[in-house]
Order: structure tokens, then C-alpha cells, then sequence
């Protein structure tokens, strides 16, 4: 049982994709790209009804034990249906991240003491911006130009922070954690295209399961991250 815990947790953070293939700028096959642009479509309205879940609970107070129940119970249904019931997945998936953003604010006020907001004002760059790489990924074939994009939309982000923070109806504190939010968000942005690029090496062993990614897209960052700086030191 230990080393198969062992074997797990090492499994998690060595994935089988090399430094070679994280830079790998060529060009995608139709089955890589049109899986990539599954992913981000499926991951962009996950975003979206995840933050209009927690619209919806700091406008109409959306929210309590019946959402926390109902995101567990979809949770529980994706991992029980047979991936080939994909409809079904997609749909339980939505209700899952719409059920879940209305219930982080309960958490998020209880523990850290934060307003439902500025929880709302939080996923908002991240949920446009996954939207921004789908719609790029429409208008381009070529990994770079969707990776460019995505970073001249975190960078346009960064800077209109900056830019903002130097009104004088900001106090300084409040400028100090937008520019953070900022920063975190260009990180972010950074991930998914390191994680687009694991999507595309898996692509070249077969299907990809876009509701599982979508999914476990913030699961596998610790994984990712980690794989990614050992292949970079060790270059």
C-alpha cells in the first residue's frame, strides 16, 4: 500500500513529456488542435458559470447548503457516468462549477474574511481570458500565436492595473493587491499554456477527455508546475 502511494504521488509529479515537447512551437495535428480547442471552449463556459454562480450569490444571495449538497451530488455523477454519456458529463459539469461559485462565498467570507466582490471581481480576469485564448485558438492554427495572444492579454491586463493604481481615489493598500491579483493572474494564464501543451503531447497517444481536463485543469497545477521547473533547471 506504501509504494503504491509512492508510485501515485511520483506519477503525479513526473509527467512523460519532455523539455523538448513543452517548446515545442510545430505545427498541431487536426486531432491535437481540434481536441485543444474542445478543451478551451469546455474550460471557458465552466469558467463563466463558475462566476456566474458567484454573481449570482453576491446579487441575489445565492447559495448555501442546498448548492454545497448539489456541486458534491455533480461531482459524485461525473465520476460515476461512463465517459461515453459526454452530453450528460458536459452538463453535470456546468452545474458543478455554477453550484461551487455560488458556494465559495460562504467559505471565502467565513475564513479569509473576504467580500463576495471581490471574489467576483477575481475571477473575472481569468474567466475573460480563457475565453480570449478560445476564441484566438478560432482565428489560429499555429500554437504560438494562441500562446501570444495569451500573454499579450495577461500583459494588457498587468498594465491597465498598474496604470489604474496610480489614480489618486486608490489608497495604496488597495493598489498593492490589485497589482498582486495581476501578477497571480499572468501566472496563471502561464499555466494554461503549459498546460496546453501537455493537452497536445497527450493528443498524439489518443482521445482526450475535454470534460476530465476541463475538470482537473487546477488538480494537475501542482503536478504540472513541478514537472515543468525540474525540466527547466535541468536543461
Amino acid at each position: 500500500m506504501k509504494l503504491q502511494a509512492m508510485n501515485a504521488v511520483r506519477a503525479y509529479f513526473v509527467r512523460n513529456w519532455t523539455i523538448e515537447d513543452l517548446m515545442n512551437n510545430g505545427e498541431m495535428t487536426q486531432h491535437a488542435y481540434a481536441s485543444l480547442k474542445t478543451v478551451y471552449l469546455t474550460l471557458s463556459f465552466a469558467m463563466w458559470s463558475f462566476t456566474s454562480g458567484s454573481f449570482s450569490h453576491w446579487i441575489w444571495e445565492a447559495g448555501g447548503w442546498f448548492t454545497v449538497l448539489c456541486s458534491v451530488a455533480s461531482l459524485l455523477c461525473l465520476y460515476l457516468i461512463s465517459p461515453l454519456r459526454v452530453r450528460t458529463r458536459v452538463l453535470l459539469l456546468m452545474i458543478a462549477a455554477f453550484s461551487i461559485g455560488a458556494s465559495i462565498g460562504i467559505f471565502t467570507k467565513y475564513f479569509f474574511e473576504i467580500d463576495q466582490v471581490l471574489v467576483v471581481c477575481l475571477l473575472a480576469p481569468p474567466t475573460l481570458g480563457i475565453g480570449f485564448i478560445w476564441s484566438e485558438s478560432l482565428l489560429a492554427r499555429d500554437r504560438s500565436e494562441i500562446y501570444l495572444a495569451c500573454m499579450f492579454y495577461s500583459w494588457a491586463v498587468m498594465f491597465s492595473t498598474f496604470v489604474a493604481t496610480k489614480s489618486e481615489y486608490i489608497d495604496s493598500q488597495t493598489a498593492h493587491w490589485m497589482l498582486k491579483v495581476s501578477i497571480v493572474f499572468a501566472l496563471f494564464m502561464g499555466y494554461v499554456v503549459v498546460y496546453s501543451q501537455e493537452i497536445l503531447y497527450d493528443a498524439r497517444f489518443g482521445e482526450i477527455n475535454f470534460v476530465n481536463r476541463t475538470l482537473t485543469v487546477f488538480f494537475r497545477l501542482p503536478g504540472i508546475v513541478v514537472h515543468a521547473a525540474r525540466l527547466c533547471l535541468t536543461a
